[in-house]
């Protein structure tokens, strides 16, 4: 039998996934396997076996022959390298990614007031939240289980998408590249660029960041961010991409110049603690927070490397991931111990109060928190993705504006160790339904329609050795970069209709 012979070029719906991608996953996994001291030949090997089995596909052949040829290459492949092993486990920390830019850093005022009235001109009333929630009860107390929201811009976006379904807007298969500067050290984060279609950069363990450009083709690696002593742990673009920030276990907080990759400034954490994630204030973008191994939760102002008085705060363990709501009041923090905890923003002062405090799951770390206000125009709930080792993908309901969370589903993943993340789909707001996309220990990216009560899976991607631990959308969607704990990343691209 001819390898990769009639294989189909697409994703089945419902996540499962064409017998041409269940042989490349198959293949991915025993990669490590291959040449052993040689990894750039076995990235060479995945993505031409890519390339071959997805030129073969058109050929339409019999299901049943495909589905014996996956059976013996396995058993062929068991034979030769013998029984796959379990990954190694290892703990890394998250959040999402936000802003910072480099002009404001040049001209700020060390006193932060002189950045409240900035912040409060996009701000949200004290109350949006509660009012929003409660008109979102009304709304779904009168509809059937499982209905979507009608509104006159849930018909208008779906007049726009040409009321195409989630699994045809999300037909992602072809690899467009493999990256693999860093491999053999696991990519906790990557993050493409603020409404930028072909910039993407990373984090490593290898105590390095990469960013990477994926236009003109063919996708290079621009620069290579040095300096960290330790692992990074944590990222994020600046609103204009002209600067990166960093966290890594050696202690220290790196401000990055993204186009010749110097590093900017250096800021120590006082408590020599392993720094674990961070994130920009969206309306200050002088301010950031840090979150450190010692369960204390920071503000820093990045222009003076200090702390900002009264932005700082204790979580019940080590502080995993974070994320802000869009207009910057509300901050939500995750620990190793099972806890999320909302905190208020003061915009004027940079000062963090403690509101509420959820435990999703005692002693399960809360791995990744994404905040989104709108899950789509049919159902326009304020909400959170929650990623916490408990083998399920959480999605929470914000219920007030103290930034109370109530569970609303839950979707099935494989998870109970690694430091997976998780993400909403950015254009989801002009596409029918609502998706969200994340990471699994099964070295699969799944893709679930929150607005499904049955057969949620809209899509699975197989190819990765390893855990998947993070997943990003470009600006329009038409890519998706996925990353795994071999160091290995992904560019998916939108199935061409």
């Amino acid at each position: 039998i001819c390898p990769g012979r009639g294989f189909p070029s697409t994703l089945t719906v419902c996540g499962m996934a064409a017998v041409w991608q269940q042989v490349l996953a198959v293949d991915a996994r025993y990669n490590a396997y291959r040449t052993p001291t040689f990894p750039q030949f076995r990235t060479q090997y995945i993505r031409r076996r890519s390339q071959l089995l997805r030129e073969n596909a058109k050929c339409g052949f019999e299901p049943g022959l495909r589905r014996h040829y996956l059976r013996l290459r396995s058993q062929l492949l068991a034979l030769r390298y013998g029984p796959l092993s379990e990954q190694s486990s290892f703990r890394a920390s998250s959040v999402r990614s936000s802003r910072t830019t480099l002009d404001r850093m040049e001209d700020f005022e060390e006193d932060p007031r002189a950045q409240g009235a900035r912040g409060h001109r996009r701000s949200v009333s004290r109350g949006s939240y509660q009012l929003q929630a409660q008109m979102n009860r009304a709304v779904y107390d009168e509809r059937t289980p499982g209905a979507l929201v009608p509104t006159s811009v849930a018909e208008a976006s779906r007049a726009m998408a040409g009321d195409t379904t989630l699994s045809e807007n999300y037909a992602f298969a072809g690899m467009h590249h493999i990256f693999d500067q860093h491999v053999d050290s696991a990519v906790p984060r990557l993050q493409f660029a603020n409404d930028d279609k072909h910039l993407l950069a990373c984090c490593s363990l290898d105590g390095t960041l990469s960013i990477m450009i994926l236009s003109p083709s063919p996708p290079s690696v621009k620069v290579v961010l040095k300096g960290h002593a330790g692992p990074v742990t944590d990222f994020a673009w600046s609103l204009s991409n002209d600067v990166i920030v960093s966290t890594s276990k050696d202690g220290t907080l790196r401000i990055w110049n993204t186009e010749d990759g110097r590093c900017i400034r250096e800021v120590r954490d006082p408590e020599a603690s392993e720094l674990l994630c961070c994130t920009f204030q969206p309306m200050n973008n002088n301010l950031t927070v840090v979150g450190n191994s010692k369960h204390l939760l920071q503000v820093v102002n990045i222009s003076t490397g200090k702390k900002v008085k009264g932005g700082s705060s204790k979580l019940t363990g080590r502080v995993l991931s974070m994320s802000f709501d869009a207009p910057g009041r509300i901050l939500w923090a995750g620990d190793d111990r099972g806890s999320v905890f909302s905190f208020l923003f003061d915009m004027a002062t940079g000062k963090l109060t403690k509101a509420k405090r959820l435990v999703v799951s005692e002693g399960s770390p809360i791995c990744s928190i994404s905040a989104r206000s709108w899950i789509s125009r049919e159902a326009r709930d304020p909400s959170l993705l929650i990623n916490a080792c408990v083998n399920k993908l959480l999605l929470y309901r914000v219920v007030d504006n103290e930034g109370t969370l109530q569970l609303k589903r839950s979707f099935p993943i494989k998870h109970g160790s690694q430091p997976l993340h998780s993400i909403f789909c950015p254009l989801m707001s002009f596409r029918q339904g609502a998706c969200v996309v994340t990471g699994s220990e099964d070295a699969c990216v799944y893709f679930f329609d929150v607005e499904r009560n049955t057969k949620a899976i809209v899509n699975k991607l197989q190819g990765h050795g390893g855990p998947v631990l993070d997943v990003s959308f470009n600006c329009d969607e038409s890519l998706l970069a996925s990353a795994d704990s071999t160091g290995m990343v992904i560019i998916w691209r939108r199935e061409q209709k």
